[in-house]
């Protein structure tokens, strides 16, 4: 059974850095677009972040360009969110999620498979 298990979440002070890991298990996703999605309390579920496995491209909310970074290891079958400049707003948790969909996805609608997720609370 296809599992995704995120990994690295905590407590960090504004300006602090943290990264994210996925794992996935079950199945291999090195044909599957890898996505990390945010979803704070009372709020939609919220597109951060995608890799695409065939496009060579990466996507980003403009929330976070410049401070976020995904990146996937094929080998390991994991994918990373490497988090930096955090703020405040930031805080939410984190989920990451996998599609089969043709073009890579922007929307939460679109994954496959998802994570539980990982809490990221950054003070201010």
């Amino acid at each position: 059974q296809a599992q995704l298990v995120e990994s690295g979440g905590g407590l960090v002070q504004a300006g602090g850095s943290l990264r994210l890991s996925c794992a996935a298990s079950g199945r291999a996703f090195t044909r599957y677009h890898m996505g990390w999605f945010r979803q704070a309390p009372g709020k939609e579920r919220e597109f951060v972040a995608t890799n695409s496995w065939n496009e060579g491209a990466t996507y980003y909310a403009d929330s976070v360009k410049g401070r976020f970074t995904i990146s996937r290891d094929n080998a390991k079958n994991t994918v990373y969110l490497q988090m930096n400049s955090l703020k405040p707003e930031d805080t939410a948790v984190y989920l990451c999620a996998a599609s089969a969909a043709r073009s890579v996805p922007l929307i939460a609608l679109a994954y496959d498979y998802w994570g539980q997720g990982t809490q990221v609370t950054v003070s201010s």
